[in-house]
């Protein structure tokens, strides 16, 4: 039988809401926090799983947690200054066990609220992430992939029943769409000090390349990114050279 690697972890945010993670314990100073996508959770159908285990093989402390509303944390209606505060109220319950030494990897959306707690850690390491506006967001995207309107105007999201994940349904708060629609990519990074690594694929159907591309122009001359030649947005063939480059980078940086 392999012994499981993780422990399972709860911690509240700023709005008293329950978050759940696992925990990677290892016996050196720095630790990485994981940010999962938009209706992801801390597993990413087994990706950060891997991942996770791969940081900590090579050293690091590491938490994936389930933003609230998300995976197994405390029901709560999605937006993305919610995710923001859920991730600083994950930093902090690292600092509590000891960890200054801290690093963030975001997936999609998840690199977005990375990007806005960069004041807080060390190091950024983003796959695919948001960092740009999205127009029409409800008819472009929250639509064509399966969301219900509800009568209150939030969305409604049903995971079909053979998906792995830990809860059928989540519920999108309204606002998501006026966050979406205006995110000012120059006013997200020009405060972003720490570097961070981009990797992204050249057939990412949901985030366009041109804004990584764009994104690495203003962040600062220790960040990089990364082009994977024929990767989707998923990266699920990617993962190892993802690992390898996110944790030498924060072996550098860290």
């Amino acid at each position: 039988m392999v012994e499981k690697m993780s422990e399972t972890v709860e911690f509240e945010n700023s709005s008293g809401k329950r978050l759940v993670g696992d925990f990677y314990p290892a016996s050196s100073e720095e630790a990485i926090i994981m940010c999962h996508g938009f209706t992801g959770d801390r597993h990413e159908w087994g990706r950060f799983d891997k991942l996770a285990e791969e940081f900590n093989e090579t050293g690091f402390n590491v938490l994936a947690f389930d933003f609230s509303g998300s995976g197994e944390s405390e029901d709560d209606l999605l937006t993305i200054e919610k995710e923001i505060e859920d991730l600083k109220s994950a930093i902090n319950f690292i600092r509590k066990k000891g960890f200054f030494k801290i690093g963030l990897f975001g997936l999609s959306l998840g690199g977005l609220i990375c990007l806005r707690n960069s004041e807080n850690v060390s190091a950024i390491a983003l796959a695919a992430p948001v960092t740009n506006k999205e127009e029409n967001y409800e008819d472009g995207r929250l639509i064509p992939k399966g969301f219900i309107r509800l009568e209150d105007g939030n969305f409604l999201f049903k995971f079909k029943r053979e998906t792995e994940v830990f809860r059928r349904k989540i519920v999108v708060d309204k606002k998501i769409i006026e966050e979406r629609e205006n995110i000012n990519q120059e006013g997200l990074l020009k405060d972003v000090k720490c570097p961070v690594l981009i990797v992204h694929g050249t057939e990412d159907e949901s985030v366009p390349l041109e804004d990584s591309e764009k994104a690495i122009k203003t962040l600062n001359e220790d960040s990089r990114l990364y082009i994977i030649k024929g990767a989707d947005h998923g990266l699920n063939n990617q993962l190892d050279e993802i690992a390898e480059l996110s944790m030498d980078f924060f072996k550098k940086h860290l």
